[in-house]
């Protein structure tokens, strides 16, 4: 399974901080790529430096259209899987999502335009209040798959956490 990750929209200074942490959370939870618009390019490297500490191939790729995205990944037959607290419940709809094949995690800033529903294969709801799009977005990929994208080793990885019940341990990789 390909995931990859479309965020659409940032406002402007206040989002920073959230778009990076979308970011991270798509490459943390399984996602091979976020496609977003170049609003603050320390996102990227934010991103760039953790792949190179942690591990993982995970791609920051900047889009002028997201429209022209979801078009050209609906030509792929890739599933178009959009983020809302308007649309199906996750618990009536993980298990068909970890059954697809490649899926495009759709994450609006603002106020996502109805285009983006009516494009979706899927429109899933984590939970009907408002809430965080991160949590949301961690939920999805979790739920797709099944745990899964946590057993992920990285051979890239300068460090690595070794599981503790007290304290930390971080090793050190050398080549």
């Amino acid at each position: 399974m390909t995931i990859e990750v479309l965020r659409i929209g940032q406002r402007v200074v206040r989002d920073d901080r959230v778009t990076t942490h979308v970011a991270l959370v798509s490459r943390a939870f399984g996602a091979s790529k976020i496609f977003m618009n170049e609003i603050n390019p320390e996102i990227k490297d934010t991103v760039s430096k953790v792949n190179r500490s942690w591990g993982s191939n995970f791609e920051v790729e900047y889009i002028e259209d997201w429209r022209k995205v979801l078009k050209s990944k609906k030509k792929e037959s890739v599933k178009i899987v959009h983020l809302t607290m308007y649309g199906e419940n996750i618990n009536d709809v993980a298990e068909k999502l970890s059954k697809e094949k490649d899926i495009l995690v759709v994450v609006g800033a603002e106020k996502v335009p109805r285009d983006v529903y009516e494009s979706a294969d899927y429109n899933v709801a984590v939970g009907s209040q408002p809430h965080s799009e991160i949590s949301a977005l961690a939920i999805v990929l979790d739920r797709i798959q099944k745990g899964r994208q946590f057993d992920v080793k990285y051979d890239n990885a300068r460090l690595e956490i070794v599981p503790t019940k007290k304290g930390k341990q971080v090793v050190t990789k050398t080549d």
